[in-house]
């Protein structure tokens, strides 16, 4: 029970401090007295800063995917159910990276690359297993069918992401998407 309370502590800080400083400017050290608790503490719950970080992203999006899912479960056409939860889900992936990890750290670091990989591969498996699990869509879908339009999406938001230079060229990017992409996207993964 107290591992649990520890746990909750240890993300509940992550979760501020990387969203107020980002995570190349948050430490360890940092992480354990917002937690209230020994450095060592935290190193025998998480042992490194991206397994906390790891943690901390795959809960934000596990929550924020099953609130868009529940949010639009009465939408009758499956065409606009999808593009709606798909635009939703590739917000809060963009958003993720940009207000918990910080963009700067992730153009600029090998390591962010390689974990950005992670990221992607387990943010893949999560949106899969959420919608395969969603009356609306995994009764209807073929699994091999929400896999291309998930790996496609979430492709062409990352790239994207990482080109845009501004806000304005985001918020751009994600109209174009959802414009002229996502329309197609999910006409093929309906037919």
């Amino acid at each position: 029970m107290e591992t649990d309370i520890i746990v909750g502590n240890i993300k509940k800080a992550a979760r501020e401090l990387f969203r107020k400083y980002g995570y190349n400017k948050t430490s360890v050290n940092e992480l354990a007295k917002h937690s209230r608790i020994a450095k060592a503490t935290f190193y025998k719950h998480f042992a490194s800063k991206e397994l906390i970080l790891h943690a901390v992203l795959m809960d934000y999006i596990q929550e924020n995917v099953q609130d868009i899912l529940n949010k639009h479960v009465g939408e009758r056409d499956l065409n606009t159910f999808l593009a709606k939860t798909i635009l939703r889900v590739s917000r809060v992936t963009y958003t993720v990276c940009n207000e918990f990890i910080g963009w700067e750290f992730i153009r600029e670091s090998a390591n962010a690359q390689e974990y950005l990989k992670i990221l992607s591969d387990d943010l893949e498996f999560l949106l899969l297993s959420s919608f395969m699990q969603n009356d609306t869509i995994g009764a209807v879908v073929p699994e091999e069918k929400l896999t291309f339009l998930i790996k496609c999406s979430k492709n062409i938001v990352f790239s994207f992401a990482f080109t845009a230079v501004s806000d304005a060229d985001v918020r751009k990017n994600f109209i174009s998407f959802q414009k002229d992409m996502l329309p197609h996207l999910v006409d093929a993964t309906l037919q």
